[in-house]
Order: C-alpha cells, then structure tokens, then sequence
C-alpha cells in the first residue's frame, strides 16, 4: 500500500492534484499489477487533508519505527534523524514575528561573508532549547543534536561576529520588533511596568575600565564606551560575592517586553529610572503610564517621571517616621473589597500642589501569613533568650550578639537594665502592616482599585525574570 498522487485538469486550464491509498492487486487476465484505490484523501492543497495524514503517519510511526522500516528494507540507509519540534515551532514564531526581515534589513548591503540572520536565529534557539556557552552551540548543539536550515557551515567566530552586530545595533532592532509585535498582536502599551535584576559572573575580578571608570567595545559591535559594567553590588540571586550586571525591563500588561537596559552591576534601582523615562519617550508612545515598585522610589524620580504630563504608579516604601507611616496607614476609613484577598482605601494627603492620593491595599491572608510567621520567629526568640538567662551567660557573649546581629531576630530585640529582651513596641510597629502595602499616583483618572489592581500586574515583570533565570537559565 503506497500514497498516490493524481492529476486533473479543469475546464479553466488549472491542474488540480488529488492524494489517494493504493495498492497494487494482481491482476490475472492482464497478466500484470493494477493499482487498485483504497481511500480518496482529497486535494494535496487541502490543508484539512495534509492534517489528517499527518495524524496517520504518526499513528503508524507507534507501530513501526523508522529503524524498523529501514531494517526491513536493505536498500534503505538512515542517514540522520533530528529532534526538529521544538526549534521548528520557535522559527515559525521568529518568522511570523518577522524578526528574520528585521534582521535582514539591519544586515543589508554589508559584507560579513556568512548569513547574519541564520547565526542569530541559531544563538535565540539555542538559549530557549538548550541554554549553554556560544561555544557549546556551535561544537555540539549545532553540530550534533539539531538540525536548522542555514547554519552548517557557520564557524565559532562567526556565531561572535554576529554577537557584535547584536550589539552595534540592537536599538534599532529592538524598536522594530517591539513596534512589529505591537502591530501584530495590537498590544496595549498604556502601561508600562518597570523592575531590575542582577545578573552575576563567575569571575574573580571586577571590570576596571580606564582612568574613567569606562570601558571601549569592540570595532564591530560599534566601538561604544560603556561604564564598566561587571562590578560588585547588591546581589538579588544572593551572589554578593560574584561581579554582576544589572538588567532593567520594561513589559506591557500583557507580559510583552518593550525595552531592556544593561546597567553597571554597582547600579542603585533608584537612579535607573530617568533614564528609561528618556529612552521611552524617544519611542513616541502614546500615553503611557509607568509602574514601578518601592525600590524606584525618590522625590527626584516622581520629578522626571513627571516631566512633560507623564504618569506613574508607585509603591511605596513603609519607613518609620516617613509620610507613610504616620499619615497613611493611621488615616481611618473603611476597606472595599475589590477582588479576592484585596481590599482597598483611597487616603488624599495635603492640599493643592502637595495634594498626593494614595490607595492602601490589604490582603486577609497575607496579613495571617506574615502574622505566624513573626509569632514563629518571637517564639524562636523567647527560648534563645530563656536559654541563655539559665546558663547565666553575660549581654555581650557571641551568641547574644549573633542575635543582635542577625536578620531574622534583631529588629524584636532591646536592652534593658536586666539584659536583653523582646522589644513589644518593634512588635506592635510591624504589626501595623501586615498584609498591607500602599501605592502612589500622580494619575487623578485612575480609581484607587485602578491603582490597585495595575500594580498588582507588575508580576508580569517578575514572571519575566522567572522566565529568563529558570527555563533560559541566565544567571
């Protein structure tokens, strides 16, 4: 039984192909083979009819596997057998996105001796499908466990090369695939949500740079000067120790990056934001509301935020003594329950020009979590404390001050004239904020549940970092 292929001619002039299931019946009174037609698939163009018979071959493939047909068969050879679902389905993304013409069109009329398009195409696989070195891609995965089009005779020095052009010209890329996806998708970018992560090095020393503190790239990736970026700094994978960079981006409600930034691993999350403001705003977006968390906050940065009619929806950080503190969260008013464990309060604080709305949001079972935990940890504490008073062991012996010293139970402690003990008011102070967090914008048309709800989206930024330190594996 074999796949046959007819041809018709139509009336119009237009030859018209039809797949059909034959096999081949003697036929005695001829004295020879006939062909004899088992099913009529229909029109070899039918998408439906490919559909169907891929689903046949893949129901006789569990029966019969393609080392089982070549051994039946001695004039059969199996050269090479490849996994192709997974980079076949991310290149009818990258090509449907039309990230290989935007490349092409960067790469047009200039000489690099190999196909750019192909090269980059084959370093994005490689990190979502099998995240590894640039050297790992092109001595094993390019060479012995894929196969994409295009990318056989690429050298190591290449897949580099095409790494510099990235460089050279990634705000122009970037900027038109944004704009490209934006217009494909009809993404929605009347809210921007903002966040940095550090990503750190297994090296030893940090990047020096010259009598500058700069640093100089390579001819090919643009001869650009950089602050020198792999510095030490305040870790978020808990790497203090490892140089790092510190990655910005900036996401739509839906998830979709925008823009991403590389600053110098010493970079404070304050002092990033005005300039993404600036490089959005060269983008011509529409109305664009910037949402960011406690760690962007400054009177500076509301500043720049603020320039030119711009909006933007802040956390805020809860301080002792800080606006807050003392005439947010003691402001009564009565919760409204907007969504599952959340509820929300609008509290307006000065008149004027120092008017500043603010929605303090709640969360019931946040606040019971954060509860047990504290009630776990005075508990820990109440026993350290018990322990040492019964060994009559002094105030200044290297347990009491690994206590005093130490992240989980410092803030509860205090000195009296009987040694150390549980400070209640600390306790008392934290307590006012469990489950709670409090928002700021500048925005009057946004309700406080808008205020709310938009800043509970910034965990599309956090599902990105997920994303990018989980399945691709970046550090």
């Amino acid at each position: 039984m074999h796949l046959r292929q007819s041809k018709q001619k139509r009336s119009d002039g237009r030859e018209v192909t039809y797949l059909q299931l034959a096999e081949n019946v003697w036929d005695a009174s001829k004295g020879r083979s006939q062909a004899r037609i088992v099913f009529n698939c229909g029109r070899a163009d039918d998408e439906a009819v490919i559909e169907r018979l891929r689903r046949l071959a893949k129901s006789i493939l569990r029966r019969c596997s393609p080392e089982a047909i070549v051994a039946d068969d001695p004039g059969w050879r199996l050269v090479c057998a490849w996994p192709y679902g997974d980079v076949y389905a991310l290149e009818a993304v990258w090509k449907r996105l039309g990230i290989d013409a935007i490349v092409r069109a960067q790469a047009n009329g200039r000489r690099f001796g190999f196909e750019m398009e192909r090269a980059l195409f084959a370093l994005v696989a490689n990190r979502a499908c099998a995240p590894a070195s640039k050297l790992y891609c092109h001595e094993q995965w390019l060479k012995e466990d894929v196969h994409i089009e295009g990318t056989q005779t690429l050298a190591l020095h290449q897949l580099y090369r095409a790494m510099d052009f990235l460089e050279a010209n990634k705000a122009a890329i970037e900027q038109a695939i944004f704009f490209q996806v934006a217009d494909l998708l009809s993404l929605d970018v009347d809210i921007v949500f903002y966040d940095t992560t550090s990503l750190h090095f297994e090296i030893d020393d940090e990047d020096k740079g010259d009598d500058t503190g700069q640093t100089c790239g390579s001819v090919a990736s643009g001869a650009k000067r950089y602050a020198a970026p792999r510095k030490r700094g305040y870790s978020k994978n808990g790497r203090g120790d490892a140089p790092q960079i510190v990655v910005g981006l900036a996401v739509t409600r839906d998830g979709f990056p925008v823009r991403h930034w590389v600053f110098p691993g010493n970079t404070v999350d304050v002092t990033t934001v005005a300039q993404v403001k600036e490089d959005l705003k060269g983008w011509q977006l529409t109305r664009c509301l910037f949402v960011g968390d406690a760690g962007m906050v400054s009177q500076a940065n509301f500043q720049a935020l603020a320039k030119g009619g711009g909006k933007y929806l802040m956390a805020m950080p809860m301080r002792r003594g800080d606006e807050v503190t003392e005439a947010v969260l003691s402001r009564p008013g009565r919760y409204r329950k907007i969504a599952d464990n959340l509820e929300v309060k609008e509290v307006v604080v000065g008149d004027g020009e120092r008017r500043r709305r603010y929605a303090v949001c709640f969360n019931p079972l946040e606040a019971q979590r954060q509860r047990a935990h504290r009630e776990e940890r005075l508990r820990e504490l109440e026993a350290e404390l018990a322990c040492l008073t019964d060994q009559g062991e002094g105030g200044h012996n290297k347990r009491m001050c690994a206590l005093r010293s130490s992240a989980r139970y410092g803030r509860f402690l205090k000195e009296t004239k009987r040694g150390p003990a549980i400070d209640k008011q600390a306790v008392a102070e934290l307590e006012r904020f469990d489950g709670k967090f409090v928002v700021h914008s500048n925005d009057d048309t946004l309700t406080a549940e808008d205020m709310a709800l938009g800043y509970k989206q910034q965990q599309r930024v956090e599902e990105a970092w997920r994303t990018m330190k989980g399945g691709l594996r970046m550090r």
